[in-house]
């Protein structure tokens, strides 16, 4: 038995652990020894000893991963390489200006400006990340606030935090249970295990002992996180927190790696690329200006300026900024993300392995076939709200009576505006329920016209329950059960109000309808009653000579916007996989239902024979293309699963809700957990959190993710197009051999603030192109820097250093000054360094329009649709004429005035990109075009 490794929990012991220790083996011990083991009686701890055991074991609560502190964060900011590179260069400049004489002022502006980037970008990251994972402490936990325990005799309700093992808790149908107890009282017990096992069927609980096996199988335990059902009794905790098996999981979730997405691994391989890209070329200028007799220092500080130039110091921002904006829009779509690269990592998802309840199913049991008199009645509706009919109602309106006589659970209407019908008690009981309430059936009036007197509970040999009601014509047993053990007992049948002998025809055609609807993966009862003498019958004659009233079969349905979003995914060529811990049958049935299967044949593989495979194995299975089912799989088998899955190559999305899911949550690329209905441990390893629990917003998760990495891609397209119109006239002047550059280091920083890193923000928040789920997902070692992102670069970035290199040399040759003539104070030079800002400037505005659309024409998808990059551009043009035209900024950026003849050259050859990249998609569409025309 797992004992528990202990784990730091808030308000642990001494040591820093939280939870009780070894665990002696209560589900072997009877009852009396049961408290004997643990030091306790039925009365409960006396409170004294209760306060000694928490201060000794700590509070009832689970380990929570480390967060980072707010100052982490922040500190997190400036150890990306791009920062790293540039205030490594700010530092060195800041030398630079202490060792050379006699000293320039304008090299401490430029490493105050480099700084200044620096920081800037750091704080919109911090902003956004912070923003955003705060967030998701919202979520509440799903382990319960409050239950009832017996201490000195006392029933008392207390926080769960202050459980300690040794408590006598007390248990009813709806309650969700504390910690991990043994069972020493049961009246109908019994429990909903799926958070640990994720099979949805209630299972009954006992006093007696078990033999020894797997604890979760121990039938007198119950456990932390599971829920009552039905019935009621009494259980001593003897778990507590991360000693739990909640804890046990929670511990497994911790341990496993959080995967990297493709983004992160792209990024800061690109940053790399970059980084040493601009110290090359920064050390190439450098040698090249040395023969030029300028000083070290001054060569330095130019050669760091074509660093700086080089470097998109924005991207780190943009990221997040663009991140954040995929986060907020799902966040309307209610989903959470907790991390900001998790909307990336969607985009790029090729397999979505899928928990079945709670997550493609409604977690409702439902009616939706009864069977009586050689015909099948359909019932519509779905869920706990009684609304829906009964096809020939009056048909079959005994056998629902009958039905619905014989449950405990409890119908219970909405009382509030945002909540929902629920069921207190069975879930399958809940579903006769409303199916009787279709037909007219009032249960409370039903109950009063016919009250129970007594009560035979189901159990798992019989697999039967009969409960006995005084009638007006005596007493009559109700009995509902599987129905081969049922019609073993009976011998006679009603159906449309006729009543005779159950012939051998009639068994076999309700054997033949039970087999019918179990195909169709609908969970199936058969319905009984006989009259009765007296009020107190053995079970032996209440549950024999019984006349069969007919077949009720249900499932939990599928949610109904799970079918569409299944579609979507195969569209997207998603392979979307079920794993869960139900029956193959079940899981087969909701997989049809959903379009996850639709061929006739497909793979269903059990954790048995997981067990069975080696690796080689389980790749080979994976790599077929089939439609796979991987049902009874433990967590430790999906955890195997994804990482096959990663193994291969894909970009693994898990969804689930329960306990049971999060280490493979945890372990994949992106973890999807369910809000409402989803365990504490499951929303602490997701990386994201549907709050209405829909499978429909993954879907949506994938459309707006790949739009991230598409805005992504047209920022580099922008910014590194932009950065060759900077380096270029660098370049032109240094092999024209002109003595000064065309633009400084501090022209630069302005244009990378004003030009750059806004309008590069505003593509971030471009939306999703109209067939960007009608794409396959790019491959994980798909390179941001594409063949066709790099030409696209090259083109774009070639117009614009053309356009500038003529506008700056058209100045200084039409001046007629020699080149050794030009100092930086003369007025022809000012007046050329600002036409070569104010072209780069403008140009790179109309190269944000063009970038916003791969094949698509600006003109089709709007000029004025995204405001947000016309206010960007526009606040980088009036940057531009603040710089031109204040004396103060003047000083600074050793420029001097534009007048209206400069400003339409400068317009009329920043246009010449956007031109030219419109001929570019003009051809592309028509290439396209004829392709589609031409032969298949």
């Amino acid at each position: 038995m797992d004992t528990g490794t202990k784990s730091p929990a808030p308000g642990g012991r001494k040591d820093g652990t939280s939870g009780s220790g070894p665990r002696p083996p209560v589900p072997g011990l009877p009852v009396d020894d049961v408290f004997a083991a643990l030091d306790t009686s039925w009365r409960g701890l006396p409170g004294e000893r209760a306060r000694d055991r928490l201060e000794k074991h700590g509070a009832n609560e689970l380990p929570r991963a480390g967060r980072r502190t707010v100052w982490r964060q922040l500190g997190a900011q400036f150890t990306d390489l791009f920062a790293v590179v540039l205030i490594v260069a700010s530092g060195i400049t800041f030398l630079a200006y202490a060792l050379e004489e006699p000293r320039d002022a304008g090299t401490v502006q430029l490493a105050v400006a480099i700084l200044g980037v620096v920081v800037l970008n750091a704080a919109i990251g911090f902003a956004q990340e912070y923003s955003a994972e705060r967030t998701a402490q919202a979520l509440e936990a799903m382990v319960p606030h409050a239950c009832r325990v017996l201490r000195d005799g006392e029933r008392l309700e207390l926080p769960a935090r202050d459980v300690v093992p040794g408590d006598v808790v007390l248990l009813e149908a709806g309650d969700a249970v504390p910690a991990d107890c043994r069972v020493v009282e049961a009246h109908e017990l019994a429990v909903n295990n799926a958070p640990l096992t994720g099979e949805s069927n209630a299972v009954g609980r006992t006093a007696d002992p078990v033999a020894a096996g797997p604890l979760l199988e121990a039938r007198n335990c119950v456990f932390m996180g599971t829920d009552v059902v039905a019935g009621g009794g009494r259980a001593v905790v003897f778990a507590t927190g991360a000693a739990t098996e909640f804890g046990r999981i929670c511990r497994m979730a911790a341990a496993a790696p959080r995967q990297k997405t493709p983004l992160q691994l792209q990024v800061a391989s690109m940053a790399r690329r970059v980084a040493g890209a601009a110290l090359a070329i920064g050390a190439l200028m450098f040698a090249v200006r040395l023969p030029t007799g300028d000083s070290v220092v001054t060569l330095f500080v130019f050669a760091l300026g074509v660093m700086v130039a080089l470097v998109p110091e924005g991207l780190p921002a943009t990221l997040s900024v663009s991140l954040s904006i995929g986060v907020r829009r799902m966040a309307r779509r209610h989903a959470l993300i907790k991390q900001l690269l998790a909307v990336e990592a969607l985009g790029s998802t090729t397999v979505v392995c899928t928990d079945k309840t709670g997550t493609l199913t409604q977690a409702e049991m439902t009616v939706t076939q009864v069977w009586a008199g050689g015909a099948s009645h359909s019932v519509s509706g779905v869920g706990y709200e009684p609304s829906g009919e009964v096809a020939d109602a009056a048909e079959v309106r005994e056998l629902l009576r009958v039905a619905g006589l014989c449950c405990n659970a409890r119908l219970v209407p909405p009382t509030g505006p945002r909540e929902h019908w629920r069921v207190l008690g069975d879930t399958t009981e809940g579903a006769l329920l409303v199916v009787a309430a279709k037909v007219g059936l009032d249960p409370g009036a039903e109950e009063a016209a016919a009250p129970r007197v007594t009560e035979f509970p189901f159990d798992s040999d019989r697999k039967l329950m009969t409960t006995v009601h005084r009638t007006g014509a005596g007493y009559q047993a109700c009995v509902k059960g599987a129905p081969g053990e049922l019609l073993a007992r009976c011998t006679d049948v009603e159906w449309d109000g006729r009543r005779g002998p159950l012939t051998g025809t009639d068994r076999a055609a309700a054997v033949a309808a039970g087999d019918e609807l179990a195909s169709q993966g609908l969970r199936v009862l058969a319905v009984a009653q006989r009259a009765l003498d007296g009020p107190r019958p053995v079970r032996e004659e209440a549950e024999s000579a019984l006349t069969l009233l007919g077949l009720v079969g249900m499932l939990d349905p599928p949610r109904p916007e799970v079918t569409d979003a299944v579609a979507a995914c195969r569209r997207a060529g998603i392979r979307v996989v079920m794993v869960t811990g139900d029956h193959p049958l079940t899981g087969e049935a909701v997989a049809r239902r959903v379009g996850i299967v639709r061929r006739p044949d497909p793979v269903v593989v059990t954790g048995a024979r997981l067990d069975a495979m080696d690796d080689e194995a389980l790749d080979s299975l994976l790599a077929e293309p089939s439609e796979l089912l991987l049902c009874r799989v433990s967590p430790e088998h999906k955890m195997r699963v994804v990482t096959a899955f990663q193994r291969r190559g894909g970009v693994v999305a898990v969804t689930g809700d329960g306990a049971n899911d999060a280490p493979a949550l945890k372990h994949a690329d992106i973890g999807v957990a369910m809000g409402a209905s989803g365990t504490d441990v499951a929303r602490e390893a997701a990386s994201m959190v549907l709050l209405d629990d829909s499978f429909a917003s993954i879907a949506t998760a994938v459309r707006l993710g790949r739009s991230v990495y598409q805005n992504i891609r047209k920022f580099l397209i922008y910014v590194f197009s932009s950065n060759i119109g900077e380096l270029g006239p660098i370049l032109a002047a240094t092999f024209a051999g002109f003595p000064l550059v065309p633009v400084s280091a501090v022209q630069i920083l302005a244009i990378d603030l004003g030009s750059d890193v806004m309008p590069a923000l505003a593509l971030g928040a471009e939306r999703p192109e109209p067939d960007v789920m009608d794409r396959p997902p790019r491959s994980r070692h798909e390179r941001l820097f594409s063949a066709a992102v790099v030409g696209r670069i090259l083109f774009l970035g070639g117009i614009q250093a053309l356009g500038v290199c003529a506008v700056f040399f058209w100045h200084i040759h039409s001046s007629g000054i020699p080149f050794d003539d030009f100092t930086e104070d003369h007025p022809v030079y000012r007046e050329a360094v600002t036409l070569a800002q104010g072209g780069i400037v403008l140009s790179q505005f109309f190269v944000s329009l063009a970038v916003r659309t791969d094949r698509q024409s600006v003109l089709t998808a709007g000029l004025l649709s995204n405001p947000a990059l016309l206010a960007a551009g526009g606040f980088g043009i009036a940057l531009m004429a603040a710089i031109s035209y204040l004396p103060p900024l003047q000083a600074v950026f050793n420029t001097a005035p534009l007048d209206a003849t400069d400003w339409a050259v400068l317009a009329g050859l920043g246009t010449l990109p956007l031109l030219a990249d419109e001929a570019r998609k003009a051809w592309l569409r028509r290439r396209a075009d004829r392709r589609r025309g031409g032969p298949r």
